[in-house]
Formats: structure tokens, C-alpha cells, sequence
């Protein structure tokens, strides 16, 4: 493959729905570009794009697959992404690094929730997108009902550049009102005859073209101009105006094809060739630092790594962009985020599994290599004169979360190991060991998430794991001030121990003044604060502890003492052994002795002091919330709403948009454990959801008693 320059350069992602045949439109493109000799299919497990063991057992695309075409000397890079919203990190790696989407649509369904939701991502990163309705050889094929749900969905930027004659195992022939000629096929595809628009289609083939001539004008001033005063534009101008049209997001263009049947693949490859935009014509990336990289060929070299795989037999393969200048075989660059030194020792332009080794690559491309030291997922490679770091790939958060443990205990270092090198493949997963529940917890971002990570590690691994329910990270509170003191004094011969402690706990918050006086049963105790420390918790909120000892009761060398016992107890709530948080201690006065006492006396004075005190303090447990967000078809919405409300939710709000119900509510983490799978059952897969942590808050009392007693059982146990 010769070295394509900057300007013949066009980085596209595949998106669509599970089902829509992306996979399928990759293979038949790399056909048509000569890249393969035979085209295969997901039924017999052989495509390009889905070569892992996973994606071949299950028959859906697991990981986002980089191969390019060469079409009319110019260089397409393509990504083809995951339909499942389990494995959205593909698509959102691959906007991020891509300057073009197309978008497939089943021509069966039509609109689904994985097209809206991917939709929306194109609108997050700004990305132009072209709609490919595929599959319009099936029986249920619905090609006008599909224009009509794009154009109630993204109004009058939907234009279409083509419409077929029919639609269902007759289709063979569209019209294509941009070169106003009818494109029609032999039952193997492939080369159409390009043949006059017949007599009794030409009003419906004139309208559209004269809809498309509007369209391509109002994105261009010059064109404009002339469209008014001529009515009409060459098809140049055309494609010059679509082009513009396209990088503002101005229009999206239609096209129709039958992948499995390589109908319109050549047509729509030869669309992208002319007509995408180039590298050198999209916005330009941003540093860390905000400053505007331009994909200058002979600027300094950088190059920016967006994917991971592990494969058999190679180890990391690792996938970059070329950012600025231009990366060659044998370089020495430097590592920005990791600040080790790297050589490349090869490149490779990549066909799925199928590596082709090239020397060198140009500012905006995307390519490959192997066998690098230390460079992860996120990195950025510098050269001389470059000292650039980025960080513009954002994932979503989490949505399903489960407790994780090797069947084998043995297997538990080797468990963490491979987690680690599977979040490198898929960013989206999150793993936490968790010293707190005393879990290893992974989330993701569905049931189906999960469920895959099971096969690949029993699968390929041979390291079989069983998924738990997580536990909850409660919190530990009180909601009014209580006193207390302890004693703790031990003789057994010599030195002996003591140390006693009187205290004072109340709930803190942000800005609190200290009262001078505090009253417990008829008696007053003043307050004169001698020293105050502000501890910001590793598990969120505040331990305020103040020194108010007056007199000398208490040595000053003591004090860090009883704060370590106090944390101690914190650590482990006096409730359910839960962290404690947001509390107000005052050490007003106690007893020492001046032989026995020392720093483990004051240490368990203070502990067993505080944790009486709390349990007067109207002790309540805190459960994390989260912000839930739910887009859900109309039809669907009472159903969900219900589900939500079983769920100990609060209803914040709901607005529509584009055909879809948005609902946003606070939900118990507690709550959310299976939410996913019920979601897609009752909704039959065509909602989905998103949800962040919002705040800790009070748990109902009828929820206390049952942890309370939960954790009773538990320490009776043990």
C-alpha cells in the first residue's frame, strides 16, 4: 500500500443497531476494494470484522474492527462498531479518532434504540453521518416508513441521494437522483448496470433531485448564488455543496444497499471517495493544554493510541491515530503520559486480523503496531518538537454491577491480572477491589457485558469465576449530638494500662459554628476549643475532632491517640461496620494516671467512647443514590415508570425527544442491581438508561431494621 498523504486521507465508523449488518457492509466493502477475494458471513463465522472466538460463539460484534480500503486514490480507514449498548466504548472510540459516520439501519425495524442512542453520540462529538438502509432484499423491508421516522427524528437535513424501485426479495435496482441515473444489479451484485431512470419514475426521480440541488446550495454561498440565478447545479457543484453540507452537519445524506447480496456497496464507496469530507477539512484535535493541533504532515510527530487488543500467538496489538507529522519504521518516540521511550519497530495497516506492513504514515491516519514496552490505551507518542498529550475519549458510566471471584481461590491473583488486561481491551469496564465490602466488584455496562467476560475468561482462559451480588457501600450518620465517656483500665501485674475519655458527637456540616455550651440531662457542659482538625474522609464526608481540654486532664501527647481509636470506629460504624461520616467531635475532659496511662489506653478509651456516644445519636444509615436517566419509547412509558416506583425511586422529570420518553429519576443504588435486565424485558430491548452517583441519603426506616438486624445475624455467626 503506497503512503496516502493527508489530503487522500477519510477515517469513517460504521454504527447501527445490533442486527442492521454492519459486519456484513464491512465484509462486501472490502471486497469491492480488493482488500478480501472471498466475502464472508456471520453464519459461517468467517468475516473480517468479527475474528474472536467471543464474536464467533455468540454471532454479535464484541470489539470495534479498523480495516481500510483504497477507493479512487484515496485511503478510507474504517471502524466498524458494536451494535449492542453493552459494548458502547467501540463506538465512542471510534467517533472520537473518525471524522465520518454512517449510519446502518435495518430496513425491517427502522429506527431502533441503539441507532438513536449512537445518533446521539455523533451529536456529542459533532460528527457528520450518512444513513445506510441495508437489508432491503427482506420480506418486511419498510424503505418509506424508514424516511418518515428519519425525517419526524432529524427534520429536513435527511436528503436522500437514493430510493429503490422495490423493495423485498424482488430488490435488485434503485435510482440514484445525484448522478439521476437507476443502478440495477444480476442476483450475485456486485457491478450494476447503469441504465436511464425509467419513464414512470422520472417525476418522483426530478423532485428528489431538485430537492437534493436545494440542499447541496445551502451550504455553500457561491452555490447558492448561482442555484438562484441558473436553478439548477452541475453535479461538481453538487458534490461540493454535500461535502459542505456534511462537515457542518447540515444534511444527511441517504443511501440504500443490500449488503449480503453486495448491492450498492460500490456505488456507496464511491460516494464516500468523493464526496466525505478529508482529514485536512475536519476540526483538529486538542491537547490536554487546549492547544489546536493541526494535521500538518510536516509538523512534529505525534501519535495518539485510542485501542487495545490481545490476540493469540502476538500479544498487544496497539492502534493509533496519527495526530501531526508522520511516523516511521524504526523511530524513537517518547512516551508524554508514561515518560518512557518507545520504538516502532513496525507498522501495519490492518484488515481485521490481517496485517500489512507499510514504512511509514501521515498526519491523520490510522494504523497499528506490536510489541510495544509501556504504552497503554490513552497514551500519547511524541517525536522531537512535540509535547503533546490528549485526553478527549470520555466513556459512559457504568450501568451494571457485580461482585466477581475465581470458583478456585488460587486463581484470585491471576483473576486480577486478566481483569486489568480485559478493562485495556474495553474500556468501560471498571474494577474495583474493594477493601470496604471486601469484594472484587466489576462493572459494566449490562448483564450481556458481563455475561461475555464470563465466556472469555472460562473460554479462553480455562479460569472459571462465579458472579455474587455486590454488596452495598452503606454509610454511617448521626442526626443529633449525644455524650459519653469510657474508662479503660487493665492491671496484670507491672505496668498497668488507663485512660478514660469524655466526649461529645454531633452531625457536622459545611460551616458550623461550635455552641459554647452543650446540655445533657439538666447538666451543662462548656465548651473552649483549644484546637480544631478537619479530616476529609477517603469514603466522602468530614471527621471535625477538637481538643477542648482545659486543665490538663488529658495530655496534649495523648490526643493522636484517641483520634486513632475514634477513626478506628469510623473505619467500622458502630451500625453495620459500615464507614461512618460527616461527625463533630469534642473531647471536653478525662482522667490519666501517671504510671499506667499510655497511648493504647487513650486509643481504646476513645473508640469505645465515641462508638457509645453514636449510639445515642440518633444513629441512621446512608445509602448511595444515583441520578437515573431512562429513554423509553411512549408506548412503554407507564410500564417503566411503575418498575422505577417498585424501585424506591423519586420521579425528577420527564420531556420528550424525537419519538422517545425521557425520565429522570433518583434511584437507590441498592435498587439498580438488575435494572438493566428489566428494563430490556419489559421494553423489549428498545429502552435504555443511563445513571451516575448522585448523594448518600437517609434510608427508610423499615430499611434500617432490616440491615440492622441483617448485621446482627452476621457478627452471631461469625
Amino acid at each position: 500500500m503506497k503512503v496516502y498523504q493527508t489530503n487522500e486521507i477519510k477515517n469513517i465508523a460504521i454504527l447501527g443497531s445490533s442486527g442492521s449488518g454492519k459486519t456484513t457492509l464491512a465484509e462486501a466493502m472490502l471486497y469491492e476494494g480488493g482488500v478480501i477475494k472471498r466475502r464472508g458471513t456471520v453464519d459461517t463465522k468467517n468475516t473480517v470484522s468479527d475474528y474472536f472466538p467471543v464474536e464467533k460463539e455468540y454471532g454479535y460484534s464484541v470489539f470495534s474492527t479498523v480495516f481500510s480500503v483504497e477507493w479512487q486514490n484515496r485511503k478510507l480507514n474504517f471502524i466498524d462498531c458494536p451494535g449492542s449498548d453493552d459494548f458502547i466504548g467501540g463506538a465512542v472510540s471510534a467517533l472520537n479518532v473518525t471524522d465520518t459516520a454512517l449510519m446502518v439501519i435495518n430496513a425491517q425495524y427502522g429506527i431502533e434504540v441503539g441507532t438513536i442512542n449512537q445518533f446521539r453520540y455523533t451529536e456529542q462529538f459533532n460528527k457528520p453521518v450518512i444513513f445506510i438502509i441495508n437489508q432491503l432484499d427482506q420480506d418486511k423491508a419498510d424503505y418509506d416508513g424508514i424516511i418518515s421516522q428519519l425525517k419526524e427524528n432529524y427534520g429536513n437535513k435527511v436528503v436522500l441521494i437514493q430510493y429503490p424501485i422495490h423493495t423485498g426479495p424482488s430488490f435488485n435496482a434503485v435510482v440514484d437522483v445525484l448522478k439521476m441515473k437507476m443502478y440495477k444489479w444480476k442476483p450475485e451484485g456486485g457491478v450494476p448496470e447503469v441504465l436511464d431512470i425509467p419513464a414512470e419514475e422520472m417525476d418522483k426521480a426530478q423532485e428528489l433531485h431538485a430537492a437534493l440541488v436545494e440542499a447541496a446550495a445551502e451550504n455553500d454561498d457561491a452555490l447558492m448564488e448561482k442555484f438562484f440565478e441558473e436553478g439548477t447545479l452541475s453535479e461538481d457543484e453538487m458534490r461540493t455543496g454535500i461535502s459542505a453540507g456534511l462537515a457542518l452537519r447540515g444534511m444527511f445524506p441517504v443511501f440504500c444497499v443490500c449488503a449480503e447480496k453486495d448491492m450498492c456497496v460500490r456505488r456507496t464507496l464511491e460516494f464516500l471517495g468523493n464526496v466525505v469530507p478529508t482529514v485536512d477539512k475536519m476540526p483538529h484535535f486538542k491537547t490536554t493544554d487546549d492547544r489546536d493541533i493541526a494535521p500538518d504532515s510536516n509538523g512534529p510527530t505525534s501519535i495518539f493510541f485510542f485501542k487495545t487488543t490481545i490476540e493469540p500467538h502476538i500479544g498487544q496489538v496497539s492502534y493509533f491515530k496519527v495526530i501531526s507529522g508522520r511516523v516511521k519504521e524504526g523511530d524513537d518516540l517518547l512516551n508524554a503520559d508514561r515518560g518512557s521511550k518507545e520504538r516502532i519497530a513496525q507498522l501495519f495497516v490492518v484488515a481485521g486480523q490481517t496485517r500489512s506492513q507499510v514504512t511509514e504514515m501521515v498526519a491523520g491516519d490510522i494504523g497499528a503496531t506490536v510489541k510495544l514496552k509501556d504504552v497503554r490505551r490513552g497514551n500519547t507518542l511524541n517525536g522531537k518538537g512535540a509535547d503533546y498529550t490528549f485526553d478527549f475519549i470520555k466513556y459512559p458510566n457504568s450501568k451494571y454491577r457485580r461482585a466477581i471471584k475465581a470458583v478456585n481461590e488460587s486463581d484470585s491473583e491471576k483473576l486480577g491480572e486478566l481483569l486489568n488486561r480485559m478493562r485495556e481491551e474495553d474500556p468501560t469496564w471498571i474494577i474495583e477491589q474493594s477493601q470496604e465490602l471486601k469484594q472484587t466488584i466489576v462493572s459494566g455496562q449490562g448483564e450481556f457485558h458481563l455475561r461475555t467476560l464470563k465466556w472469555r475468561l472460562e473460554n479462553n482462559e480455562k479460569l472459571f469465576i462465579e458472579f455474587l451480588e455486590p454488596k452495598i457501600p452503606y454509610r454511617e450518620t448521626i442526626t443529633k449530638a449525644a455524650r459519653a465517656d469510657y474508662r479503660h483500665k487493665k492491671q496484670s501485674g507491672g505496668a498497668g494500662q488507663f485512660g478514660e475519655v469524655h466526649m461529645i458527637v454531633e452531625p457536622y456540616h459545611e460551616g458550623m459554628p461550635t455552641p459554647e455550651v452543650y446540655k445533657f440531662g439538666g447538666q451543662e457542659y462548656k465548651i473552649s476549643v483549644r484546637d480544631t482538625q478537619v479530616i476529609n474522609l477517603d469514603w466522602g464526608g468530614k471527621l471535625v475532632f477538637i481538643n477542648s481540654i482545659v486543665g490538663g486532664s488529658i495530655d496534649a501527647r495523648f490526643l493522636p491517640a484517641i483520634l486513632k481509636g475514634v477513626m478506628a470506629r469510623m473505619e467500622q460504624g458502630p451500625l453495620t461496620g459500615s464507614y461512618a461520616r460527616d461527625v463533630r467531635i469534642i473531647v471536653y475532659d478525662g482522667k490519666m494516671h501517671p504510671v499506667d496511662s499510655n497511648e493504647i489506653s487513650f486509643m481504646l478509651a476513645g473508640r469505645n467512647a465515641f462508638s457509645t456516644a453514636f449510639k445515642e445519636a440518633g444513629p441512621k444509615i446512608l445509602e448511595p443514590v444515583y441520578d437515573v436517566e431512562v429513554s423509553v419509547p411512549a408506548d412503554y412509558l407507564g410500564d417503566v415508570m411503575s418498575d422505577l416506583q417498585g424501585r424506591r425511586s423519586v420521579i425528577m422529570g420527564m420531556n420528550s425527544e424525537k419519538g422517545y420518553e425521557k425520565l429522570s429519576a433518583k434511584v437507590p443504588l441498592k435498587e439498580m442491581s438488575s435494572y438493566s435486565t428489566s428494563l430490556s424485558s419489559i421494553t423489549g430491548g428498545r429502552a435504555s438508561f443511563n445513571m451516575k452517583f448522585s448523594a448518600y441519603e437517609l434510608v427508610p426506616a423499615d430499611v434500617q431494621e432490616k440491615l440492622l438486624k441483617a448485621y446482627a445475624e452476621s457478627q452471631e455467626e461469625d
